[in-house]
């Protein structure tokens, strides 16, 4: 894992993993899609899409674990906070060699820095909420909500994803 190269493939999922709109409807499929994808693979796992309103899709898997809702809750709070994958957010202070506590003053009870957590942009509005995915390897929730979105938007899941 090259820290650079990740954060630059991750602004380009950012960049083009948008929505032209995004209703109930557009978290139902992404959800499902989601819930598809880990269970063909068993994977325990929560998944949760949540926008800035309500939570409007919410997953548990066989294997996940009464931690994962709160890993859930703290790696969103840190998309609602600075718009960002979480993963990215965590890369970049490893980068700098820091956390969120030291950096913006977020408290790890509320916020993590992991990934999992991806930021719902609609283009021409911004970030309207997130989807996030806890229980696996943190690359791998990061991952798997890519992959996710890349299916549901008809984007080049080759071209984003993160090298191995």
């Amino acid at each position: 894992m090259n820290i650079d190269n990740d954060l630059r493939r991750i602004a380009l999922q950012e960049q083009q993993l948008q929505f032209e709109r995004f209703d109930l409807d557009t978290a139902w499929k992404l959800g499902v899609t989601l819930r598809r994808m880990a269970a063909e693979r068993k994977l325990g796992c929560v998944i949760d899409i949540t926008l800035f309103s309500m939570q409007v899709f919410y997953a548990a898997l066989d294997g996940a674990t009464p931690d994962n809702p709160n890993w859930v809750r703290r790696k969103r709070n840190t998309v609602f906070r600075l718009f960002k994958s979480s993963y990215a957010t965590g890369l970049s202070l490893l980068k700098q060699q820091t956390n969120l506590q030291a950096k913006l003053g977020l408290a790890d009870a509320e916020f993590a820095a992991h990934g999992g957590s991806f930021p719902i942009v609609v283009k021409g509005t911004g970030c309207i909420g997130a989807v996030t995915v806890s229980g696996l390897p943190q690359r791998d929730d990061h991952n798997l909500v890519v992959e996710a979105l890349a299916e549901l938007l008809g984007a080049n899941h080759d071209e984003l994803k993160l090298e191995s």
